[in-house]
């Protein structure tokens, strides 16, 4: 009986997980794009048109984070870490970072661009969080890889 009940536990957390995990990265709901209500199929397209265009011409940028947030950890990680070393590296990362919030705040422009007044009147104001994911798109915590790290 417990087996039975343990094995039952066991399939109902799985697929519980697996539902969860189904819809993916991206904006709001799984289509990718922000929550805005009453959306056109044309809307759509161009929102998602903008957003690939943000994420294919900021993929040098991603990389050159990542690779930045690697140098660091790798100076932590030696017996006696460089501070000046370290606040220079911190200083280009924190560069970085900043010339990609810009970007994203020019994503947020164009797309506000795409939408209605009405629209625009039931959208939640463009934060760090509202509508662009669970760390939110654009913000450099929203493009960090697993457990919040770059």
């Amino acid at each position: 009986m417990k087996k039975t009940i343990i094995g039952l536990s066991l399939i109902l957390t799985l697929a519980l997980a697996g539902a969860a995990l189904a819809r993916g990265p991206g904006f709001g709901p799984a289509n990718g794009v922000p929550p805005v209500p009453n959306l056109t199929a044309e809307q759509t397209a161009q929102i998602q048109a903008l957003r690939d265009g943000f994420l294919k011409e900021n993929e040098p940028l991603q990389k050159e984070l990542y690779a930045k947030g690697s140098e660091i950890r790798s100076l932590w990680r030696s017996p006696n870490p460089d501070q000046a070393a370290l606040a220079a590296k911190r200083a280009e990362l924190a560069a970085l970072q900043s010339q990609l919030q810009k970007k994203a705040d020019n994503l947020r422009l164009e797309i506000r661009k795409v939408l209605t007044p009405e629209q625009l009147a039931q959208l939640p104001a463009f934060s760090q969080n509202a509508g662009f994911g669970p760390r939110g798109f654009g913000s450099p915590k929203g493009m960090r890889g697993p457990f919040g790290r770059w």
